[in-house]
């Protein structure tokens, strides 16, 4: 017999109707609620104060700042408060 192709599909379209998110999930396995939404959490947190979630990201742990443009921005960050690993890799709380 054929392979089940039948999936469950959950789609995320933000209110300017523009597509965030499409998962898809094969209909024998369960999908995670929670996890739908801590990506919605995610998404806005990023838009809201233009920064990156790290994986499994939840409200309240510190978000990855965008790497610095220029070295003299890169050398000022380090001095700003930020929790840097290297230049271009600095998280921060909000």
């Amino acid at each position: 017999a054929p392979p089940n192709r039948i999936a469950a599909v959950l789609i995320i379209i933000d209110p300017q109707g523009i597509l965030r998110a499409m998962v898809y999930y094969p209909m024998s396995n369960g999908r995670s609620i929670d996890e739908f939404v801590r990506l919605v959490k995610a998404m806005q947190t990023s838009d809201k104060h233009k920064v990156a979630t790290p994986e499994n990201w939840q409200p309240g742990d510190k978000v990855i700042v965008p790497p610095p443009g220029t070295a003299e921005a890169a050398e000022a960050r380090m001095n700003e408060g930020y929790e840097c690993s290297d230049w271009y890799y600095c998280t921060k709380s909000l």
